[in-house]
């Protein structure tokens, strides 16, 4: 049995707290938060909730933008990054109306919802498991402009290789540039803070499969998670991002999830393992089929793929994306699915052999979208997948069980590759999103409103002067 409203005031009154704090999800996937005094939470606020402006959010109008937040009460957590002591709550939300509220069907976490229970009545499987992989950097400092008479960015990296002579270095322990991977200490000199990251992240529910210094030499971490149901795993990778980040900030150093912030150096994804489960069992589990897949598994596939470009747009919804979408940095760029093959957009990870273990991984999602959107997104696709009958190796999508980097030039276009800009994605999120709309998943005015959100962002960067073409161009 969940969690009651009494266990909460037990809770907050075992520990002597004070403010209890709603976060809320944008439309772009960052939290916001409202909070009230400890008294103020009662059975009322679990039944006419908290009311806020949903307009202010980012999404389209409706009828009336007045919406109401009613906390999930399992979500319940202290949160110790607040100096008074704070219980934190993630909630739902709902639109004001009579005779009842009905679910926002804008909001992510209803979105990734909906995915689900269409998911069930199709009859394909009862849960959406998955399990999200999260590449970050951690600076000692970061700075930016983007003033019209000033535009640039510098960050500092104490265990980086650009520091070899600076003051207070790592006494000749430095990471040379993509030499990072599995670094251990004293060259590691992030390890208790990622340790501290993981603690703090199983004290909020979200369980650790392990961590480690990733290829970036400049401070790239790795952190995994166990794989668990899709709408908890959103939940979780908002929490985790809250973590890392506010974690950092703690100690004075800055965490970023973005994909590409050094250039030449590797990007940040966040790769989302996943498998179907039916009645307590595997759905892509077969003994006989290619790395032991089922055939409704590899209509997933099929579906992934078809779909590719389309869902970039919402697992890749920043400019910054498709600077990490580029050859020779483990990340895919060519449309294909293989075993145990990283250049692959879905690779099939070799030693996952148990039957309740086999999974496949998409590799082209990063963390700066809306894990809501982005893994209902991966879920629509892969049911097209399976109700079509898409068969990946019909289409000539693979398997590829060899290094597509190292295909010719000819022989990447007659496969097709993931967009080269978020405008590219958009395009082509605009040209194929009927199977995103079914069951009344994704509404059509949010999409409309997200699109055109991101294209202004587009527009937006590519209309600055860069520091590069400075460099290039100015004494031309």
């Amino acid at each position: 049995m969940g969690r009651t409203l009494n266990d909460v005031l037990q809770l907050c009154k075992d520990n002597d707290i004070k403010i209890v704090d709603f976060k809320l999800t944008d439309i772009d996937g960052r939290w916001r938060h409202l909070s009230i005094p400890v008294e103020r939470l009662t059975e009322n606020t679990m039944k006419y909730g908290i009311g806020f402006d949903g307009s202010n959010y980012g999404y389209a109008p409706v009828e009336s933008s007045d919406m109401v937040f009613i906390p999930v009460l399992d979500s319940a957590v202290i949160d110790q990054f607040a100096q008074v002591p704070t219980l934190s709550m993630i909630g739902d939300v709902m639109v004001i109306a009579r005779p009842e509220n009905y679910p926002f069907d804008q909001y992510p976490r209803n979105v990734a919802k909906r995915a689900c229970e269409y998911m069930r009545e199709l009859g394909i499987a009862d849960e959406m498991i998955i399990g999200p992989e999260y590449e970050f950097y951690i600076f000692d400092d970061v700075r930016f402009s983007t003033d019209p008479h000033s535009s640039g960015f510098e960050i500092d990296a104490r265990q980086a290789q650009w520091n070899g002579f600076a003051e207070n270095n790592n006494k000749g322990y430095i990471l040379r540039n993509k030499e990072g991977y599995h670094s251990c200490l004293p060259m590691d000199i992030n390890n208790d803070l990622r340790s501290r990251m993981c603690l703090c992240m199983e004290d909020w529910g979200v369980k650790v499969k392990y961590h480690h210094h990733e290829v970036g030499g400049c401070g790239q971490q790795e952190i995994e998670v166990e794989l668990g149901e899709m709408t908890k795993l959103a939940d979780a990778t908002m929490t985790t991002k809250y973590i890392i980040k506010n974690l950092a900030a703690s100690e004075g150093m800055t965490a970023t999830l973005m994909p590409k912030p050094v250039a030449g150096a590797a990007g940040s994804g966040m790769h989302v393992h996943m498998l179907l489960m039916k009645d307590g069992k595997p759905v892509f589990f077969d003994e006989n089929g290619y790395a032991q897949l089922s055939e409704t598994a590899l209509y997933f596939i099929g579906g992934l793929l078809k779909h590719a470009a389309s869902i970039c747009a919402i697992t890749n919804p920043s400019t910054n994306s498709y600077k990490r979408l580029i050859p020779g940095f483990e990340a895919p760029v060519t449309i294909g699915y293989a075993m145990a093959n990283r250049s692959a957009v879905v690779r099939i990870p070799a030693y996952a052999k148990a039957p309740e273990d086999k999974r496949f991984e998409l590799r082209n999602p990063d963390a700066t979208c809306n894990p809501y959107y982005a893994y209902a997104a991966i879920l629509m696709a892969g049911l097209d997948g399976v109700i079509n009958k898409i068969d990946p190796h019909a289409q000539g999508w693979g398997p590829f069980d060899f290094n597509l980097y190292d295909l010719p030039d000819e022989e990447k276009a007659k496969l097709g590759g993931l967009p080269a800009s978020l405008g590219e994605a958009l395009d082509a999120l605009e040209a194929d999103h009927e199977y995103l709309t079914r069951g009344g998943v994704f509404p059509e005015r949010l999409l409309e409103v997200f699109i055109r959100r991101c294209r202004k962002a587009d527009e937006a960067v590519a209309r600055m002067p860069h520091p590069a073409e400075f460099s290039m161009y100015y004494d031309l």
